[in-house]
């Protein structure tokens, strides 16, 4: 019978030589920074800040000097490169600027860095925003008032018309703890598409 340490020697052997589907560089790097450490690196004028959120929140407000590139159409190619500098990716919570990273990974970028805990974050300390206040309502209060309708509205059916109309309802329930869940949410993807959505003020 083997040895331990055989068996263990010809497992590392197979990890070395399996190859790599991740379409990632073994040398990647997504660092996360905090808010406060953003926000000197700003004022230091050390970093190319991206927006990957959707052109409405994006107009509603973001942080000065922060280039939109939504994760809807992302591209690396839009992504600007400037020497020296760090590239910063943020969004409403992490979750977007984490999948930015991850395809510019695969497109070859080897220095990724998000907004730990996204724009909330940011707010909740104080920091400063561009806000504009005549822009389209958040795709969070506009996910609000389209799934709570939908409820309604099955649930009224569901109660006049025929009990297989509380499917809808629960439906819509579902998809939102989904959401809540994954913290990715379709209603708000589709809801970005629309034109209204896709105003953005830089």
């Amino acid at each position: 019978m083997a040895s331990i340490d055989t068996i263990q020697e010809k497992t590392e052997q197979q990890n070395r030589t399996q190859p790599n589907f991740s379409g990632a560089s073994s040398h990647s790097i997504l660092k996360l920074v905090d808010a406060e450490t953003l926000k000197q690196w700003i004022d230091q004028d050390a970093v190319t800040l991206v927006d990957v959120r959707e052109p409405s929140e994006y107009a509603a407000e973001h942080i000065s000097g922060a280039v939109l590139v939504p994760l809807s159409r992302f591209s690396p190619a839009q992504i600007p490169v400037v020497k020296d500098k760090k590239l910063v990716l943020y969004c409403r919570s992490g979750n977007r600027s984490g999948q930015a990273a991850q395809r510019l990974f695969q497109a070859g970028f080897q220095d990724v860095t998000h907004l730990s805990c996204g724009l909330s974050d940011w707010a909740e300390k104080g920091l400063p925003l561009n806000i504009d206040k005549t822009a389209p309502i958040s795709l969070m209060r506009q996910v609000q008032i389209v799934a709570g309708s939908l409820m309604l509205t099955g649930t009224v059916l569901g109660a006049l018309v025929s009990p297989w109309f509380l499917l809808l309802s629960g439906f819509v329930g579902a998809g939102l703890v989904f959401a809540g869940v994954t913290d990715t949410c379709a209603m708000a993807m589709l809801l970005a598409k629309l034109p209204y959505n896709q105003r953005s003020q830089r």
